[in-house]
């Protein structure tokens, strides 16, 4: 999968369109937890800077674990942070894991029954765990990476849904 994405030149029009899509349809959800994309991971920033009046909370790696801070201006704030992920800079206002409604998450690979096959250091997972119990887990990739199977292990968290 990995290789597979490095090769993919597709955009990110589809899935931030149906991303666009889904958030219509949840008009309650105030705070999101998305993400700074890798390469071959879905790019979230159209569909961001098309909706302002959201609260966008971005991850930071510290140590073990993700904590998640508000970006009011997303195009802006960022730093290369562990992994070369562009990260928020120090400084930016935290939001606590129990204050976000939905948190959009990339993955490898999902399938159609919400498994989700992350990049193997469980961050996603961990952090998922500590979320509010009616808090939306949605995993967005490309169509490609929709994979009959991705074998979850116990400790691994299931997406509400699947957006690609």
């Amino acid at each position: 999968m990995r290789q597979l994405l490095r090769e993919l030149d597709a955009g990110s029009g589809q899935a931030c369109a149906a991303l666009e899509q889904w958030l219509l349809a949840h008009p309650a959800l105030r705070t999101i937890a998305v993400y700074s994309p890798l390469p071959g991971e879905v790019d979230l920033s159209a569909a961001i800077h098309r909706r302002p009046e959201l609260r966008w909370a971005y991850p930071k790696v510290c140590g073990q674990e993700l904590t998640f801070h508000a970006m009011e201006n997303p195009a802006t704030g960022f730093v290369p942070g562990a992994f070369y992920i562009l990260e928020p800079a120090d400084g930016s206002p935290e939001v606590a894991v129990g204050q976000i409604d939905a948190f959009i998450c990339p993955g490898l690979a999902f399938d159609a029954r919400g498994g989700r096959l992350g990049r193997g250091r469980g961050f996603y997972d961990r952090m998922l765990a500590k979320a509010r119990p009616d808090a939306l887990k949605i995993g967005i990739c490309f169509e490609v990476q929709m994979v009959p199977d991705t074998f979850a292990e116990p400790h691994d968290v299931h997406m509400d849904a699947v957006i690609f």
